[in-house]
C-alpha cells in the first residue's frame, strides 16, 4: 500500500514479475509470501459483485437502512453460498463497517440517549463458518460477541454444530435455544457454563425431534422446554399488519412452512 497506494489490490492482481521485485526490493516482504497473496487475490476477479468504481456506497445504505430506516436487512450469496472465502470477504467487511458506525454513533450520543443509534440484532446462519477457533480471531464476529452489547450490538448464533464454536464466543451467548442434540460434544459446547448441566443433559435426551426446544440463560429464570409455533395461516395474521399470501410465504419459508428452533 505504502508504494501504489489506495490502488494496490488492482495493481497486485495484474502485476508482472518486474513489478513483484520490484516491490520486494523496496519491502521486507519475502517473495514467497507476496506471490501467494497475489494467487488468493486474483478469484476477486471471478466475483462479479465486486468492481472497481461505483457511484454508491453500498454498504453505507446498508447502515442506513439499519440505523436511520430500522428495517431488516437479508445478505442472500446465491451462487456463492458455497464459497466460503466469497462468505468471510463480505460478512467480515460489513461488520467492520456497522462496528465503527455504531461506536462512533454511541461515543458521540454519551449524555443523550435521544441520540444513541437503535439496537440492532446480527444473525449469522452456518455460524461456524465465521466462529470456528481459526476463523472467529480473524473477524469482527468474535469482538462483537463480547463487547458490543454496550454498544446496542447483539449477536444471534444459529447453527447445528454448536461445538465447533469457538468456545469463548460461545460463553458470551447469555440466552441458548437448542433442540434435541445426539452428538457428546454438541451437547456439551451448549450445556458448557449452564447451571444444572447434567439434569439438562437427560431433559436434552429426552425431547421430541420435531417442534421442542428448551431455552436457557438469561432471558428466563429457569430453563423451560417450549413448543415453537407452526408456520400456518393464524402465525401469519398475528404477525402481519397487511394480507399476506400465506401459500407463498410458506414456499419462501420451505419445509411446508415449518422450520426447526
Amino acid at each position: 500500500r505504502k508504494i501504489w497506494g489506495s490502488d494496490w489490490v488492482t495493481r497486485l492482481i495484474h502485476a508482472s514479475q518486474e513489478d513483484i521485485e520490484f516491490v520486494l526490493e523496496k519491502t521486507n516482504i519475502a517473495s514467497g509470501t507476496l506471490t501467494a497473496l497475489q494467487r488468493r487475490l486474483e478469484r476477486f476477479q471471478r466475483w462479479d459483485f465486486l468492481v472497481k468504481e461505483t457511484p454508491d456506497d453500498s454498504v453505507q445504505k446498508i447502515i442506513d437502512l439499519l440505523v436511520e430506516q430500522q428495517k431488516s436487512v437479508v445478505l442472500e450469496f446465491g451462487r456463492y453460498g458455497n464459497s466460503l472465502d466469497a462468505y468471510m470477504l463480505v460478512a467480515n467487511y460489513l461488520t467492520r463497517r456497522i462496528h465503527a458506525a455504531y461506536v462512533e454513533k454511541m461515543e458521540r450520543s454519551l449524555g443523550d440517549k435521544a441520540m444513541q443509534p437503535p439496537q440492532l440484532l446480527i444473525t449469522i446462519e452456518e455460524a461456524h463458518k465465521f466462529l470456528d477457533p481459526q476463523v472467529a480471531r480473524q473477524t469482527t464476529f468474535g469482538v462483537i460477541a463480547r463487547e458490543m452489547r454496550k454498544y446496542n450490538v447483539t449477536l444471534l448464533v444459529v447453527d447445528q454444530r454448536p461445538s465447533a464454536i469457538d468456545e469463548e464466543v460461545m460463553s458470551q451467548i447469555g440466552t441458548r435455544v437448542t433442540a434435541l442434540l445426539d452428538n457428546e460434544r454438541d451437547i456439551h459446547a451448549v450445556l458448557n457454563g449452564i447451571s444444572g448441566a447434567s439434569g439438562l443433559r437427560e431433559v436434552l435426551a429426552r425431547m421430541e425431534t420435531k417442534q421442542q426446544a428448551i431455552i436457557m440463560g438469561h432471558a428466563v429464570p429457569m430453563p423451560v422446554v417450549i413448543k415453537p409455533r407452526t408456520y400456518d395461516e393464524d402465525f401469519y395474521k398475528a404477525v402481519t399488519v397487511q394480507p399476506v399470501n400465506t401459500a407463498q410465504a410458506k414456499k419462501s419459508l420451505g419445509n411446508s412452512g415449518r422450520r426447526r428452533v
